[in-house]
């Protein structure tokens, strides 16, 4: 079995599965995934990536997001999440880059975020969140039908998906040197590809 294949999108969703049974938990490592993979296509696009290396790249960064999660359900303190499993992910020999972004994805952890990839995770992570509550309220229940200045609006009220951490959306954005409409935009557009396996 080869490395790719060891740490790839199926070993991802496994690990995933294995270690969550909320629905809603699941589908939200896969409108994560969504962004965050966007966003490697970018990043491959840009540094000119085509073949294996290419490949290599989106892997990492669909398998980053689908994990960046998996321990919650059973870990959900901040005593024990993110850190729990990514013990977990060093101990099945899950790459560093990987392992990194997701513990810079919690701001309590006290890791930096300094690569793309980082930066990517922790942009995408509650703003995913944040965009399927948007949709979940439309009659339509369709990220199709949801709008960049909805977004905003809804993010001023404090009472719509409270749990939702709206500094960390507009913080996200801004360490990846990104206009935040764009990245709502983007966002948006990136889980309307796979609006179907979200259920949206």
């Amino acid at each position: 079995m080869t490395e790719q294949n060891q740490y790839g999108r199926e070993q991802a969703l496994s690990l995933l599965r294995e270690w969550t049974q909320s629905d809603s938990l699941r589908k939200h490592a896969l409108a994560v995934e969504a962004c965050v993979a966007a966003y490697g296509e970018a990043e491959a696009d840009r540094l000119g990536l085509s073949g294996a290396e290419r490949e290599s790249l989106l892997n990492l960064y669909s398998t980053t997001a689908l994990l960046h999660d998996f321990d919650y359900e059973r870990h959900p303190s901040r005593e024990e999440h993110p850190f729990v499993g990514v013990r977990e992910l060093e101990r099945q020999g899950w790459p560093v880059e990987l392992r990194t972004a997701i513990l810079g994805h919690a701001e309590y952890s006290g890791t930096p975020r300094v690569t793309h990839l980082d930066k990517v995770l922790f942009a995408c992570d509650e703003l995913a969140g944040f965009l399927t509550a948007c949709a979940l309220v439309k009659p339509t229940k369709a990220i199709a039908d949801v709008e960049v200045p909805s977004v905003k609006k809804k993010m001023k009220d404090k009472a719509f998906a409270k749990g939702v951490n709206r500094q960390d959306v507009i913080q996200g954005a801004a360490e990846l040197g990104v206009d935040l409409d764009a990245h709502i935009a983007f966002c948006i557009e990136a889980m309307k590809k796979r609006a179907a396996d979200l259920g949206l």
